[in-house]
C-alpha cells in the first residue's frame, strides 16, 4: 500500500472526495423507499445529516428548524450564542467586516467570557421548539458546561476538539478523562474529532455513543495548511469505519461515526456514506440558508483562537431556504440544495435499501470523475463546474 518517498521513508496513498466514484450494482430501488434513517444510542433519526457546531450555521432558531425537517443541529457552546445575551448584533458586525478585518474582529468578539448562564438558557429554548437539542464544546470546558446542559435537558452533548485521542499530555490544565466522562454523563456523547484506526478503536473503548471523523477538511478551516496535518476523508472514513466494525463485533456495541467536514454537495455526501459512515455534519451549505445566522458568512470554530487561528471567514452567500437545501425543491444546479433527495436519488441508483447497504457498494479510484465530458460546464464556471 505505502510508496517509499525517499531513504527509509514510506508514505500511504489516501483519497478524498474528488478521486473516487461509485459503481452501480446489479439492481436499482425506488428513491422513495429507501430507508436513510440512523441511530445514535437509543434515539433514532429520520435524517442523517446534521448542521455542524459553528457560530455561522447554527443559532437556536435554526436548530429548532433543522429538527422540525427532521435533522440535528449542533450548537456551539464555546462560542457568540453563550457570550452575548443578544448574539444578533455581534454576527451583524461579523458579516459586515472587510476581509482584512474580520480575524482580528472574530478574535476580540471572542474575548468575552461565557456565561454559563446561557448555556442552560441556549438548551431550554432549543427544547421549547420541541426537537432534540445536541450542543458542543471543547475538552476544556466539558465536564462543567456538560453538566450544566444536560441539567438543562440537553439530549446529546459533543465533545470536539481539532484532533480527539484518550491520551493527552499537559502540565497546564487538567486533561478530560473521556471514560469517567462518559459515565457521569446521562446523555450519550460524541467525541471527534479522528482520522485513524488505532485512535476511533481506542476512543470507542471509553464509552463515547458516537465518533466524529475528519481534521481540516471543512470549507472555513485552515488546519491542514496552518498545521500541515490531516487526512483525505474518504481514507478516514474508511479507516473509522473498520475500527467501528472490529468493536462491533468484539463488543456487540455499535458506535456510529460521522463524517464531519470537506462535504458541499449531494454527491460529496453520498461518497461519504458508501466510505462506511453513519451520518454527515455539513457546516458550509448550511450556512447558505437564509436562516443561517451568519448571513452568508461561515467561519471556523477555531477562526477566533487569539494566538494561532486556523480558520478563517469565508463568504458562501445566501442561496435559499434550510428546507431547499435539506429537502429541495432544488434552484440552483451544483448540487447544493436537496441534500436529502440526493442521497434518496444516489441510494436507489445504486441498488441501496438503507445506509448500511450503502456502506458496501462499490467504490472505485476514478481522479476524472470531477472532469469528464465536463468541458462545457467547466468553461462555463455552471454545474459541476463551478
Amino acid at each position: 500500500m505505502a510508496e517509499w518517498i525517499g531513504i527509509e521513508r514510506r508514505a500511504r496513498r489516501c483519497y478524498g472526495f474528488d478521486e473516487i466514484a461509485l459503481v452501480p450494482g446489479r439492481q436499482t430501488v425506488n428513491p422513495n423507499e429507501v430507508d436513510i434513517s440512523w441511530a445514535l444510542d437509543k434515539m433514532k433519526f429520520k435524517v442523517p445529516i446534521m448542521a455542524a457546531a459553528m457560530d455561522g450555521v447554527v443559532s437556536v432558531d435554526f436548530a429548532v428548524a433543522m429538527g422540525k425537517l427532521g435533522g440535528i443541529a449542533v450548537l456551539n457552546l464555546d462560542g457568540v450564542q453563550t457570550r452575548y445575551e443578544n448574539p444578533n448584533e455581534v454576527l451583524k458586525q461579523i458579516a459586515d467586516a472587510t476581509p482584512e478585518h474580520a480575524t482580528k474582529l472574530l478574535q476580540d468578539l471572542y474575548l468575552p467570557p461565557i456565561q454559563e448562564k446561557l448555556i442552560a438558557k441556549r438548551v431550554d429554548e432549543i427544547k421549547k421548539g420541541k426537537v432534540p437539542a445536541f450542543v458542543s464544546c471543547i475538552p476544556q470546558n466539558a465536564k462543567r458546561f456538560g453538566a450544566i446542559a444536560q441539567e438543562a435537558g440537553c439530549d446529546v452533548f459533543v465533545v470536539q476538539s481539532t484532533v480527539a485521542t484518550v491520551k493527552h499530555v499537559s502540565t497546564e490544565y487538567k486533561v478530560l478523562d473521556i471514560k469517567n466522562f462518559c459515565e457521569e454523563m446521562k446523555t450519550p456523547v460524541i467525541l471527534g474529532n479522528a482520522v485513524t484506526y488505532e485512535v476511533a478503536l481506542e476512543l470507542m473503548e471509553e464509552g463515547i455513543a458516537g465518533l466524529l471523523v475528519g481534521v481540516g477538511p471543512g470549507a472555513a478551516c485552515t488546519t491542514r495548511g496552518v498545521l500541515g496535518i490531516g487526512v483525505p476523508q474518504i481514507t478516514s472514513t474508511v479507516d473509522c469505519a473498520a475500527a467501528r466494525d472490529h468493536f462491533y463485533k468484539r463488543t456487540g456495541r455499535y458506535i456510529p461515526i460521522i463524517t464531519d467536514g470537506g462535504m458541499r454537495i449531494g454527491g460529496e455526501i453520498c461518497k461519504a456514506f458508501a466510505a462506511g459512515g453513519d451520518a454527515v455534519m455539513v457546516g458550509s451549505a448550511f450556512a447558505k440558508a437564509q436562516e443561517a445566522p451568519g448571513r452568508g458568512y461561515h467561519w471556523g470554530m477555531a477562526t477566533s483562537n487569539a494566538n494561532l487561528p486556523r480558520g478563517t471567514r469565508v463568504k458562501v452567500g445566501t442561496t435559499g431556504t434550510l428546507k431547499q437545501i435539506l429537502l429541495g425543491p432544488a434552484q440552483v444546479d451544483d448540487g447544493s440544495q436537496n441534500l436529502v433527495g440526493a442521497l434518496r436519488t444516489s441510494m436507489g441508483s445504486l441498488g441501496a435499501s438503507n445506509i448500511k447497504e450503502m456502506q458496501d457498494v462499490e467504490i472505485i479510484i476514478a481522479p476524472s470523475i470531477q472532469t469528464e465530458g465536463k468541458v462545457f460546464q467547466i468553461g462555463q464556471r455552471i454545474g459541476m463546474g463551478k
